[in-house]
């Protein structure tokens, strides 16, 4: 692995705590959400996926007030409801 890459890893894990902390919780949320009735489109699927993720960053990471995580999530929100009008 490159420096750089590793170097990447690194910063990513500071701000964001373990990628196997991310990933779990992640996961585990996601799980929940498919194993529901609900028929989402592959657009919704996405958005609500990966507001999944950013919730877990937001639990996982050391700053739960970083402010992209939250505008992500307020993004996938507009991009899963197709609320930008």
């Amino acid at each position: 692995m490159t420096n750089q890459i590793q170097q990447t890893i690194t910063q990513r894990g500071k701000q964001y705590g373990s990628f196997d902390d991310v990933a779990l919780m992640s996961q585990q949320l996601k799980e929940v959400l498919h194993n529901t009735n609900t028929q989402l489109s592959a657009v919704q699927q996405e958005a609500v996926e990966m507001i999944c993720v950013k919730l877990a960053r937001i639990c996982a990471g050391v700053d739960p007030n970083y402010a992209d995580n939250w505008r992500d999530i307020a993004g996938y929100a507009v991009l899963g409801g197709k609320l930008e009008n």
